[in-house]
């Protein structure tokens, strides 16, 4: 950890959050009721016993790790360390904020959620995984913050309010990170199955910055870069799915166009970034970018899908 001490307050907003906006209330009305599902069909008994490999003793097999695929879903809480914020456009802007205290509110809307597709191999012990989390990330406006460069051509002051000088400055919508991963589980006991994974991918946020003196916001999802992740949890299996808990860290560095653009729809905005990238067009606002290292603790439900070929 950082020298830095945690705090509540690096979790919670510093202002009262905005009117839920319908598509946003949608969302977390879909990943609430995704949650039930998934719950649901993991507590179904199961009419046939399924099971890939030899039952642990004591335990029947239907519950023992085997070959199989599984879709799950989960909620969590991340916390993300104080990372130095960029800003550069050639010839108007080249500032750093240091050390931003980035909070998350994580069951605020949106939720932080994910949902993850697994598949494992004969015996169980090694398997793949695709897994896409929403988290997010706020700068706290309102706190005295180290500045250091020129904003808009002039100095910018040593100590500064982030709301002195950006109307918006987040990743709400969120900072999602789409990841490949490998799985490997550990030995098992009883129903419980303990495994470990480690993988990459892209980040996909959904940026809102609003510089004040910018005609309008950038306000849009984004492809702004790698990620990583390294994860261990334990999965208490059930005949039909699997309660799991989870330790994630994960890195993701952030390159974020600023290009004033309003989108909110994600095919839309990545043809629109891909066709600029194609053309050489830089955008008109420059470019944002900034490390997020997270810890993030999770708790979600399996659905299992078991070949016919391996039931029993």
């Amino acid at each position: 950890m950082s020298a830095r001490s945690f705090s509540i307050a690096a979790i919670l907003p510093d202002q009262l959050a905005p009117a839920v906006p319908p598509a946003r209330a949608l969302e977390n009305a879909a990943a609430v009721a995704a949650m039930g599902l998934l719950v649901l069909a993991a507590a179904l008994p199961e009419e046939n016993s399924a099971g890939g490999s030899a039952a642990l003793a004591g335990t029947p097999a239907s519950y023992a790790p085997g070959r199989e695929s599984t879709f799950g879903a989960y909620l969590g809480a991340p916390y993300h360390y104080p990372s130095d914020f960029h800003l550069k456009k050639e010839g108007r802007h080249d500032l750093t904020i240091e050390d931003i205290e980035w909070f998350t509110n994580p069951f605020d809307n949106p939720l932080y959620y994910g949902a993850r597709l697994q598949r494992w191999g004969d015996g169980g012990r090694f398997g793949t995984m695709v897994d896409f989390t929403h988290s997010k990330a706020y700068a706290p406006m309102k706190t005295d913050t180290k500045f250091e460069g020129t904003l808009d051509g002039k100095p910018a002051p040593a100590i500064a309010k982030v709301s002195e000088f950006f109307d918006k400055l987040e990743f709400s919508h969120g900072h999602n990170m789409l990841t490949l991963n490998g799985l490997m589980r550990l030995s098992s006991f009883g129903r419980f199955s303990p495994y470990v994974g480690l993988g990459g991918g892209i980040s996909l946020p959904h940026s809102e910055i609003h510089l004040k003196t910018d005609p309008t916001r950038t306000y849009e999802y984004q492809m702004t870069g790698l990620n990583g992740q390294a994860l261990a949890g334990i999965e208490f299996r059930t005949a039909t799915g699997s309660v799991f808990f989870e330790y994630k860290f994960t890195l993701a560095d952030y390159k974020s166009p600023i290009t004033h653009n309003d989108g909110n729809w994600l095919p839309f905005d990545m043809w629109r970034q891909f066709s600029r990238w194609w053309s050489g067009a830089e955008p008109p606002g420059g470019w944002a970018s900034t490390r997020l290292t997270s810890h993030q603790v999770i708790g979600g439900f399996y659905v299992r899908f078991v070949p016919e070929a391996t039931a029993k």
